[in-house]
């Protein structure tokens, strides 16, 4: 097969690319797409295996919704990250729907399911290192339940705001309180009474740009 342009991009991503026969690269390869995706587009509905995807550039989120359309973000997905829950053909022990949506315009890669499946099986580092990414998420999936049923709810928006601005750099988080409830699993009116408390509390200022952070000391003791 004549150079693939995913090979420069698989052999510093997966660690076990160089003890791949040259027949699984190909097929790897043959079954790979690059996807740009739009701020907001649904990616993975849970219903099919959209692929493993692997986050070139830009940010993608990972949420799990309750029968009553309640949404809870599990984790985020930056550059260089992938993405195993959107492959149920290929992780076939996970019986829960996960969604996937971009949460900034993102550049991916995207490997067929049933052929990432394929390979998988015929080579156990590929598999191992499949698992092992998996199993990391799920750490983050445990954190977050955690949070949900163990922190006070002053705790966990601190813990999100305090994520947010580590994550952008900027001591403005431009997101509505209907974004954050979503996001938290929680309701714009608790979002919204919690971030009138804290600005009571000369932590945040509250305006229509956004949610400011003025005392990050105060923030963080919160957090602890």
């Amino acid at each position: 097969m004549e150079y693939c342009k995913f090979s420069d991009i698989y052999s510093e991503f997966f660690p076990f690319w160089d003890n791949l026969q040259q027949g699984d690269k190909d097929l790897l390869c043959a079954n790979t797409k690059s996807v740009k995706y739009q701020k907001g587009e649904s990616i993975h509905d849970g219903n099919e295996c959209t692929g493993v995807i692997i986050v070139k550039s830009g940010c993608l989120r990972v949420s799990i919704v309750s029968d009553d359309g309640k949404e809870i973000t599990l984790y985020r997905l930056f550059d260089g990250d992938m993405c195993m829950l959107s492959a149920s053909c290929v992780l076939q022990t996970v019986t829960f729907d996960v969604f996937v949506d971009a949460e900034e315009d993102s550049d991916c890669c995207v490997i067929s399911g049933p052929v990432f499946a394929t390979v998988s099986d015929r080579n156990p580092q590929m598999k191992i290192f499949s698992l092992e990414t998996a199993v990391s998420r799920f750490s983050d999936v445990m954190w977050v339940m955690q949070q949900i049923l163990f922190m006070s709810f002053d705790k966990r928006l601190a813990i999100f705001l305090m994520d947010e601005i580590s994550k952008t750099g900027d001591s403005t988080i431009k997101m509505t309180h209907e974004q954050i409830a979503k996001y938290m699993g929680s309701a714009r009116e608790v979002v919204s009474r919690m971030l009138k408390y804290f600005s009571s509390e000369g932590i945040v200022e509250l305006s229509r740009g956004g949610i400011k952070i003025i005392d990050r000391k105060k923030l963080r003791e919160l957090t602890l």
